[in-house]
């Protein structure tokens, strides 16, 4: 963000009393005069963001995924008003451990994608963060970029490129029995699963699906018609309805001959270490490597 203000003088950063865990506080440093410290007040940074949009600027508004809950009204209404805001959630899912369900955002990707022409962005390591946060930048509308809590290792190397509408294929052969389907923290359990299947002989596809909104149709349907199975299993850290599971359903829904099985947050978590959390909800690597056995 503080290299886009650099090079884009409308670029402006709003917070809600979280920049040192959102790190929107370099932001702050680098650029005082086009930051906004909007407090506890989620509903007013909406509105400001949305204002400072009408008015031709270029915001990013961020804070816990959980409390743009509280924003909706401000947000539905932007897109009604043609607002151009970049939303950024973080601390998404279970995976931020010790905090607790109280602070986890587990319902924000169905929020912003009911929002009509909206873009929702979900990275998983620090290369794609940058990148779509980029992406974002250049896209008209409402936007969001949901982001973690949990240190990642970075999978990407800095000249690949990202785009909406776009995903990764992580892991292929001419072997893969179904496809697995990930995004943000999932990614990496999925990873870990197909190392662990891959020395029994079995072979997974997997797909960061990073652009949700819009999603990568054609490389879902062509993976779910090039597996020995008709499978496709979706991984991700937030509730089990409106998430990845339901967009990736929509889209090889036309197909008809394909199955889809969701891997999700299915109820109220607690406080504890993320991977406890993640294994508890059902979506860590055991889970996946079991879920897989099961299928084939």
């Amino acid at each position: 963000l503080v290299k886009l203000g650099e090079s884009n003088p409308l670029i402006y950063a709003l917070d809600g009393d979280v920049k040192n865990s959102t790190f929107s506080e370099k932001f702050k440093d680098a650029y005082p005069d086009r930051f906004v410290e909007c407090f506890i007040a989620e509903q007013n940074m909406a509105g400001v963001a949305i204002g400072l949009s009408k008015r031709g600027k270029i915001p990013f508004a961020s804070t816990f995924a959980c409390f743009f809950t509280r924003a909706f009204d401000q947000i539905r209404m932007g897109a009604i008003s043609q607002a151009n805001v970049k939303f950024v959630g973080s601390h998404a899912g279970v995976s931020i451990g010790e905090d607790g369900p109280s602070q986890m955002g587990l319902e924000d990707i169905a929020m912003f994608g009911t929002i009509p022409g909206s873009v929702i962005f979900h990275p998983s390591d620090a290369v794609s963060s940058e990148k779509l946060t980029f992406e974002m930048a250049s896209h008209v509308g409402i936007s969001y970029l949901r982001t973690l809590r949990p240190k990642t290792p970075v999978i990407y190397d800095n000249n690949e490129t990202f785009s909406s509408g776009g995903s990764k294929i992580l892991r292929q052969s001419k072997n893969d029995v179904l496809t697995v389907v990930c995004c943000g923290i999932t990614v990496h359990e999925a990873l870990k699963a197909y190392a662990m299947l891959k020395t029994e002989g079995i072979f997974v596809r997997v797909l960061d699906c990073y652009s949700l909104k819009p999603i990568d149709q054609k490389t879902l349907q062509q993976s779910s018609n090039t597996t020995i199975k008709q499978l496709i299993v979706t991984v991700e850290d937030h509730y089990e309805h409106g998430g990845l599971g339901d967009f990736v359903l929509d889209a090889v829904s036309n197909l008809g001959n394909v199955q889809v099985v969701k891997l999700a947050v299915r109820e109220i978590s607690r406080s504890g270490k993320p991977e406890e959390l993640l294994d508890a909800a059902g979506i860590s690597t055991n889970h996946i490597v079991k879920k897989v056995k099961e299928l084939i």
